[in-house]
């Protein structure tokens, strides 16, 4: 059988530079097995990067580009703003959430690891897992 296609929200991104060396162990096992992200959580980890960890502009770039290198990179579309807009309305989210949902199912992801969304939920074929959780 194999292995579920991972898709990662920006939080598991970030964990991998905090000061929390649980979280950061977490969120290092799961990228080392490789998965995809979206361009979005790319921009939303720079921004992040910046304004809470403090990072530089070149760490942050070097960043990208190592996150670039080991996932997959997936765009975010007007294909992607419409389904986030749908997911918004139906499920009540933040349309930054649903945007990432929307393209985890796009990229044909199983699982998508996210602290921001409910842990089980599944949305279609894509199962939301909270890895941070005890």
């Amino acid at each position: 059988m194999a292995k579920p296609a991972a898709f990662f929200d920006t939080n598991v991104l970030v964990y991998l530079f905090s000061g929390d060396e649980a979280k950061a162990a977490t969120a290092r096992e799961l990228v080392r097995k490789g998965g995809s992200i979206s361009v979005q959580a790319l921009n939303e980890f720079v921004a992040t990067g910046r304004r809470k960890l403090h990072m530089s502009w070149t760490d942050a770039a070097t960043a990208v580009a190592g996150f670039a290198a080991l996932c997959q990179v997936h765009p975010v579309t007007l294909e992607t703003n419409r389904e986030a807009l749908e997911l918004a309305r139906r499920h009540g989210w933040h349309i930054y959430d649903a945007l990432v949902v929307a393209a985890a199912r796009q990229a044909g992801a199983d699982v998508l690891y996210t602290e921001d969304l409910q842990s089980g939920q599944k949305i279609g074929r894509l199962q939301i897992r909270n890895p941070f959780l005890g």
